[in-house]
């Protein structure tokens, strides 16, 4: 496995194709994005990562500064940027309604959970499963870099308003779907290699 991550070494998607420089979730707006488990570009702790790799495969806390009042839902997106495919993996995908959560901006550790998400967590697909999918590297590739954006929303999802087959729907093919305007965004990035 070492032998592969050192021939892909120079394969990465890129920042250029992440949901952070999509057209449509463009906001001047920012949040400030933070964590107890790592703090901004540093590495993402063992208990974070995928089962494969031995770790526990743990969502990370995150807190977020106030969104604008209009916010209706907050849409979170975790991706590898590293990956050596075209576009960054998609490692969750997931709507929170904070007027659910216990504190209006804070996730709780193991809140992106697919089969016991938070409460006003809406778990929807990612590219490898349902929930958070912790990192697991290719042995040997180097460094990737995990980022954790947020995107605050308000109004209708999506122009068709079926909003419930969101959940069945391909995470790039719903992030290029969403119509509702951004009113801020932020994002924190975490390390991972092995």
């Amino acid at each position: 496995m070492t032998l592969l991550g050192t021939l892909l070494k120079n394969r990465r998607a890129g920042d250029s194709q992440s949901a952070w420089n999509l057209e449509n979730l463009q906001c001047e707006e920012l949040l400030r994005v933070t964590s107890g488990c790592f703090a901004e570009g540093g590495p993402i702790p063992l208990e974070h990562a995928g089962r494969r790799v031995g770790g526990k495969n743990l969502s990370p806390d995150l807190t977020w500064s106030a969104p604008a009042h209009a916010t209706t839902r907050l849409l979170l997106v975790v991706e590898d940027l590293d990956v050596p495919i075209f576009k960054p993996a998609v490692h969750c995908l997931a709507l929170i309604d904070t007027s659910q959560l216990a504190r209006a901006n804070h996730l709780p550790l193991g809140a992106l959970a697919a089969k016991e998400p938070g409460t006003g967590v809406r778990i929807l697909r990612s590219t490898v499963t349902r929930g958070y999918h912790g990192p697991e590297p290719i042995k040997g590739h180097g460094p990737h870099h995990y980022t954790f954006e947020l995107f605050a929303l308000s109004g209708t999802l999506i122009t068709d308003g079926h909003e419930a087959k969101l959940e069945r729907t391909r995470p790039r093919d719903v992030l290029a779907a969403l119509v509702a305007p951004v009113t801020a965004r932020g994002r924190l990035t975490g390390t991972y290699e092995r």
